[in-house]
């Protein structure tokens, strides 16, 4: 009985080491950071962020769509084929005309064969909106003085 868990063991550990030391083929997306954080931005202040990757893989990675999770959040990617080794970029735009907290995401839609679907995010809080120097009256109302 010993000999027979023994010799289970021995297969299940070589299955299990081969199992890890396969190597997949294909495109491979890899970012240098997944979450941009505005911190404290100003109301309608610089609305921009990127996210670099590099194509880890050894076959041509091709991002086929990149979408934000509202309209608030516009993303824009590389059409072009990302060769083995270089690198590209998705940059971000978020509408900073709008106050409080930023949570939001971006689905990358690749040719990857580690994530097809890849969610990068962006948080932070924007600042309240500028007084606009018209009084008001009690209602909110502007007063016509």
């Amino acid at each position: 009985m010993k000999k027979l868990l023994f010799a289970l063991s021995v297969i299940f550990a070589a299955t299990a080491l081969n199992a890890q030391t396969t190597i997949e083929k294909g495109p491979k997306i890899s970012f240098s950071k997944e979450v941009h954080d505005y911190g404290n931005i100003k109301y309608d202040g610089d609305p921009n962020c990127s996210f670099e990757f590099t194509n880890t893989g050894d076959e041509p990675l091709i991002i086929s769509n990149a979408k934000g999770s509202c309209g608030c959040t516009v993303p824009e990617w590389p059409k072009e084929p990302i060769a083995p080794g270089a690198k590209g970029t998705i940059k971000v735009k978020y509408d900073t005309k709008r106050s409080g907290p930023i949570n939001k995401s971006v689905t990358i839609s690749s040719n990857a064969v580690n994530e097809p679907e890849k969610v990068i995010r962006i948080k932070g809080e924007v600042g309240p909106a500028p007084e606009s120097g018209v009084p008001v009256n009690n209602s909110g109302a502007p007063t016509n003085n």
